[in-house]
């Protein structure tokens, strides 16, 4: 193919959606290709009372961008990966990946954190299921609610409800440039799997813009980032289900944590699997079929019906 000049970076519109989009430019520029960012709205950026799950898809934030792909509008998409379903739609590929930011979730919190420690009741708000599932696991005597929008919008909506806290994940705050001092990290918490990832999209005949893609690829990223993927599409949860995947290399060896969770909180199943490196392909499924056959199936089935 001939490649447009300027390349066309498709992005939300949101703050952080185009700091990441920038992000992307910027690795690009560097190579020599000259870019420009081109902004759209999805339907879970305009919609932001209704449950994420409840929106009955995965990819609420991703199919504007795949349309705008298929009506050639823009050459590369730029998504957190976190939000891409496992499952690239026909003709699209994710060949490439940046460096993972922070992969952490955190509560940011108005200064009082007694409430973890004392027994009593709280409210916590979070849009994901999977975070209520493991806050409710670990604190069933809270209650949880339901939180949309943007970053800064949800920093608001925290400070005007007057909640003992909030659950954010960490790179989100940390790239825009507000995380709060008042904020704990959940490290007991699995994070989505792919979040802190920034990915980028084309179509799969593109073969010129593919390689370019490659030069920016980060292949730590990529693969751990694929492992988590991998599991997250065995056990057949789509991004608003309540599982949780992270891999870490460490040396020559790389560790899946991975689990899914009942959406009151009333029962989970997670494994941790470590393996070398050359033998890591295939450990996501692996971890996945593991985790359905001590009971994980079980728990998807609910969550299918619920």
């Amino acid at each position: 193919m001939l490649l447009n000049i300027p390349l066309k970076i498709g992005t939300r519109d949101s703050k952080l959606a185009l700091w990441q989009a920038e992000e992307v430019k910027s690795r690009l520029e560097s190579q020599g290709i000259k870019c420009e960012l081109v902004a759209v709205k999805s339907p879970g950026d305009i919609d932001l009372t209704t449950p994420l799950h409840q929106f009955g898809t995965t990819g609420i934030f991703t199919k504007i961008l795949d349309d705008a792909l298929y009506a050639n509008q823009i050459d590369i998409a730029v998504h957190s990966l976190k939000d891409y379903p496992t499952q690239s739609p026909e003709g699209l590929t994710i060949p490439a990946v940046l460096e993972r930011g922070p992969h952490q979730d955190i509560l940011v919190h108005n200064g009082d954190i007694s409430f973890l420690n004392n027994g009593n009741e709280a409210t916590v708000a979070t849009g994901s299921i999977r975070r209520i599932a493991q806050w409710k696991g670990k604190f069933s005597n809270h209650t949880t609610t339901n939180l949309r929008g943007n970053v800064q919008t949800r920093l608001r909506k925290l400070e005007e409800n007057g909640w003992h806290g909030a659950i954010f994940a960490k790179a989100g705050l940390y790239r825009v440039n507000i995380l709060p001092q008042n904020h704990i990290v959940l490290d007991w918490m699995i994070p989505a799997p792919a979040q802190g990832v920034i990915a980028i999209g084309c179509r799969q005949k593109d073969q010129r813009i593919i390689e370019l893609l490659s030069k920016i690829n980060h292949q730590e990223t990529f693969l751990t980032s694929t492992i988590e993927r991998e599991f997250l599409r065995t056990v057949e949860g789509g991004c608003s289900a309540p599982v949780g995947a992270l891999a870490l290399i460490d040396g020559d060896n790389i560790t899946l944590k991975a689990g899914v969770f009942e959406l009151d909180g009333s029962n989970q199943v997670v494994v941790e699997k470590t393996v070398s490196l050359q033998n890591a392909q295939g450990l996501g499924k692996a971890a996945a079929i593991e985790v359905l056959q001590k009971g994980g199936k079980e728990i998807m089935e609910k969550i299918k019906h619920a």
